[in-house]
């Protein structure tokens, strides 16, 4: 076999494959004779006809099987050839075949940047303290215990900051409705009824919460509120809104009592006691991740910032668009409306090429990291990974290899483990140092 490569900028190369005919022929030959045993040609007994009936009759055929079980199998054959880092096939054309036989074609590849790897055997990093102390419990129980508060109605009160309200209100601007102004704007921006708004300083609207105060239940209220000039919403950005506000309730917040009937309201069963031995175990395991986390953070920057290289265009526009689409994802997830994405869409698009770039100049090292310490996956590995996935969607272990089979990625689980097992390797092998010490202010001094 014949392979020639022409690299191209921007990790593209073309790979120029020539077989030798004696390959061809013998497997040309192997799908004739497959054709020659089965097929039915008119005036032949099953099986009898001439082989160069066969091969009249479907020579296309025959070429199409060839050309799929040649191509992909002399593709990888100069891949190893050749010793290339392929990252992706992105066209295969000319497929020729000769009048001795012989067959060539082009394929055009995306291959791994070239760079150096630095010293990675022993990453400096600094980590957060694992000890949790009396005053962590205390704080996870205030927010308990904050998360449990009843709000009862206290209707001889004025409002003020820290009580809750049911308000019936309106919003209007230069006397239009905004429900019809920006129709496609956020419900809660035209108005509502028996809206329930907890007042806390900048809560919902600018400065809304501020003006409710003093106001009593069933009285009616003007509450003016300025919008920016970038504002999401076009036709309400720089304007003036006028809401007319009519409180329904107010309600006081009852923190409850920190006693063993807080304890079992929040663990069932539970005494105050255990209850704070069981919120010591919790974020003693969630500062261990806290770790895990930094750590690899911190290995991430190190590598990136010692290894420049620039990331395949191609690469990093498919990348881009994936990193969008989660982008956007996660914003519909958190009730973002999609007028409002839309408005964002520069900046979503500049973060998601941020995000995919960082991606992929991370996982070009870890794998190159990998390939230089010989780490592989298992088989168990991969088959213990389906079976959490399986799990998590609730479907059979069956179901969920054929789903990844049928979407192809496979591949992709395959490089989750390894890329993980890399990290794993890295993060055993940092270098913890001590934090600098905060210098103390006049405050604490």
């Amino acid at each position: 076999m014949n392979v020639q490569v022409e690299n191209q900028p921007h990790s593209v190369a073309t790979l120029r494959i020539e077989l030798p005919p004696e390959d061809v022929a013998k497997e040309w030959d192997a799908i004739a004779n497959s054709y020659a045993q089965y097929a039915r040609i008119p005036g032949y007994r099953a099986g009898k006809a001439p082989r160069r009936v066969i091969e009249a009759k479907f020579r296309k055929e025959i070429q199409d099987e060839l050309t799929k079980k040649l191509v992909a199998k002399s593709y990888q054959e100069a891949i190893a050839e050749k010793q290339l880092r392929v990252v992706s096939l992105t066209n295969l054309e000319e497929v020729e075949f000769g009048q001795d036989r012989s067959m060539r074609f082009r394929a055009t590849v995306v291959t791994a940047p070239e760079f150096e790897l630095p010293d990675y055997t022993s990453i400096p990093v600094q980590l957060p303290d694992v000890k949790v102390n009396e005053a962590d419990v205390d704080a996870t129980v205030e927010r308990l215990r904050e998360q449990a508060a009843d709000f009862i109605d206290v209707p001889e009160r004025g409002l003020q900051m820290e009580i809750g309200a049911v308000l019936d209100f309106e919003g209007t601007i230069e006397g239009k409705a905004i429900r019809e102004l920006a129709p496609e704007a956020s419900k809660n921006l035209h108005g509502g009824k028996k809206f329930w708004i907890h007042l806390t300083p900048q809560n919902f609207l600018p400065d809304f919460c501020e003006q409710l105060i003093g106001q009593k239940r069933t009285e009616t209220s003007v509450v003016k509120v300025k919008f920016p000039e970038d504002f999401p919403v076009k036709e309400m950005a720089g304007k003036t809104a006028e809401y007319s506000v009519t409180v329904n309730e107010i309600k006081e917040r009852i923190l409850p009592a920190i006693d063993d009937a807080f304890a079992a309201k929040i663990a069932a069963g539970k005494t105050l006691a255990e209850l704070r031995h069981m919120l010591e175990h919790n974020l003693e395991h969630e500062k261990e991740h806290e770790v895990e986390r930094a750590k690899e953070a911190q290995i991430v920057k190190f590598l990136q910032d010692r290894t420049p290289f620039e990331v395949p265009p191609t690469l990093l526009t498919q990348e881009t668009r994936r990193a969008l689409g989660e982008l956007v994802q996660r914003n519909r997830e958190r009730g973002v409306p999609d007028e409002v994405l839309k408005t964002k869409e520069k900046e979503l698009i500049e973060g998601a090429g941020g995000l995919a770039a960082h991606r992929l100049r991370t996982n070009f090292i870890l794998h190159r990291i990998a390939e230089r310490e010989k780490i592989q996956i298992t088989r168990p590995e991969l088959d213990e990974r389906i079976r959490q996935q399986a799990a998590q969607y609730n479907v059979s272990v069956e179901k969920m290899r054929k789903e990844l089979e049928e979407h192809d990625a496979l591949n992709g689980v395959a490089d989750e483990i390894l890329l993980g097992k890399t990290l794993d390797f890295l993060k055993a092998n940092v270098r913890v140092e001590r934090a600098p010490e905060t210098a103390p202010t006049e405050e604490n001094s």
